[in-house]
């Protein structure tokens, strides 16, 4: 039956993007409050908070960094979504499985590489810890972009009210914590700034990039319940799902 197929893809969909949108939540809560309640320092720093997100791969926390980014890229890479529509330059599948694949290369790939020689990875032997690094910042930018292209040219298209407005918002607020991030880098990089060491001490990085998960986990999160809300109005009273 037509809207049984429908309903059943619906609440696949759903729940992906709420299982996507949770862990993005959850990531940066986590690791901030690992962070902050941790007694041991890392080989990038010693102290509380990581600089960076990336930067708890190189703590005990390694293993929810990369299972948290794994999982998303698994969700990722196998959601389908809809099909391309005219016009289109590029279907749900194909901008999910790029964002997926950037997912597991920023798990994979660790930044700072150079500075933990003892717990080098595979990928940074493989690769060198310099080499691995840029891979690291490479697949982050391509990771956020992929999710802002959901929120403006995928998810906006099917939310024109209050939806499509939070849509945009999520997407140009993954744009700005690249944008700041991007700034924050360039002063850390500056060696006696005391603008550096304000993003140092303030783990300013930390906190923009946790701007784009969330950012991102918002829009998917909105996008799931908008699509339950589309089978409501489609659906007889008797079929509709519950919240």
């Amino acid at each position: 039956m037509p809207e049984q197929k429908t309903l059943q893809l619906v609440q696949s969909y759903t729940r992906v993007r709420l299982a996507l949108g949770f862990l993005g939540l959850a990531l940066p809560v986590i690791l901030l409050i690992g962070g902050l309640t941790s007694s041991e320092g890392s080989c990038v720093r010693t102290g509380s908070l990581e600089p960076t997100i990336s930067d708890f791969y190189h703590t005990a926390y390694r293993d929810i960094f990369v299972g948290a980014l794994c999982a998303m890229g698994v969700f990722l890479v196998s959601y389908r979504g809809y099909p391309r529509e005219a016009g289109e330059w590029i279907s749900d599948n194909g901008l999910s499985t790029i964002a997926g694949l950037a997912g597991f290369g920023l798990a994979f790939f660790p930044n700072d590489g150079g500075i933990c020689r003892e717990t080098q990875s595979i990928f940074q032997q493989l690769v060198g810890p310099g080499a691995a690094r840029n891979l690291h910042y490479a697949f982050a930018l391509i990771f956020f972009l992929s999710l802002a292209g959901f929120c403006f040219f995928k998810f906006s298209k099917t939310g024109r009210t209050w939806r499509g407005r939070i849509y945009i918002a999520c997407g140009y607020g993954i744009l700005l914590a690249l944008l700041l991030t991007a700034i924050a880098v360039f002063f850390k990089t500056r060696e006696g700034s005391w603008l550096g060491s304000l993003v140092v001490d303030y783990s300013l990085i930390f906190y923009f990039e946790a701007l784009g998960v969330w950012a991102f986990a918002l829009s998917w999160i909105v996008k799931s319940r908008a699509d339950q809300s589309i089978v409501r109005r489609i659906l007889p009273p008797h079929r509709r799902p519950r919240d």
